[in-house]
């Protein structure tokens, strides 16, 4: 008798795992053959069990491996999606075989997943054919969403990982983008052309950051700009003739020092979204 309990309770376990996994919204699967490591997953935005801190970018940590690596995930105004490789010590920069990955995003409320590649873009100091920073550009409909995102074979020394994470959006409510005024990483990004933007714009701009150029600068941020009014590119806010930068040989106006760093970071990774001045009106 107690054999037949004891089969008929596994049993029922059993089923109850079956239809727990069932009922779950999978991600695309990996290729049949290759080996992965899948990571809990675990909520950007929110303190999980590891305790981990803000990122160095203003970004959360998330694991990669049950902790063998870390990744800083960072989703910037106007949707750009970067991500930067770290040590099982998250204070270490790790370096990885420069890929091109595939992020699945969805919305978490529901809805398809929509494939979002993401781009090696190696930082100063990487390794030739190495990167620590993974840079891509998410669709419009999931600027500002609560996002459920997943990574499929995530190549690290060799070793294929599976990255799984969700990512509490910020409202959208004409607040400014994060910024990294006075870093190394600042004086990279207004000091080196790409894209839109060229060595004749970072002369034309007196070779040197928007932070260090508006030092002075008081912004005033008008949420409501008239019908015909300029608006900053970034924000939609009116725009301050008096916060100039010029892009493609083109002069934009912006709010504040922030908007111009965020629309020159623009220019340089997706240039199709840069409109022409004219065009940034209320």
């Amino acid at each position: 008798m107690w054999r037949r309990a004891v089969l008929s309770a596994l049993s029922l376990a059993t089923v109850a795992v079956v239809v727990g996994c069932g009922t779950r919204t999978q991600p695309p699967a990996v290729a049949v053959g290759e080996e992965t490591q899948e990571t809990k997953p675990q909520p950007v935005g929110k303190p999980d069990e590891h305790a981990h801190k803000p990122g160095a970018h203003g970004g959360t940590i998330v694991e990669i491996g049950r902790d063998n690596y870390h990744a800083e995930v960072v989703i910037e105004t106007g949707g750009v999606f970067r991500l930067y490789t770290l040590g099982k010590d998250e204070a270490k920069i790790q370096e990885v075989e420069q890929q091109k990955l595939t992020a699945y995003v969805k919305q978490e409320e529901g809805g398809e997943h929509v494939p979002v590649t993401l781009r090696p873009q190696p930082q100063e100091g990487d390794a030739p054919g190495k990167t620590s920073l993974f840079v891509g550009q998410l669709p419009q409909q999931f600027w500002g969403k609560n996002l459920s995102v997943t990574i499929n074979n995530f190549k690290i020394a060799g070793e294929r990982f599976r990255l799984g994470f969700t990512y509490a959006g910020a409202p959208h409510d004409g607040g400014m983008p994060a910024s990294v005024a006075g870093t190394d990483g600042e004086r990279h990004l207004f000091l080196t052309p790409g894209g839109l933007y060229t060595a004749a714009d970072i002369k034309a701009n007196g070779s040197v950051p928007a932070s260090e150029k508006y030092k002075d600068f008081r912004s005033a941020h008008d949420l409501r700009p008239k019908a015909g009014e300029k608006i900053c590119p970034v924000t939609m806010t009116k725009a301050n003739p008096q916060c100039t930068w010029i892009v493609g040989g083109k002069t934009y106006e912006f709010c504040c020092p922030p908007c111009i760093e965020e629309f020159v970071r623009t220019a340089k990774e997706a240039p199709a979204e840069v409109k022409p001045p004219e065009e940034y009106r209320k």
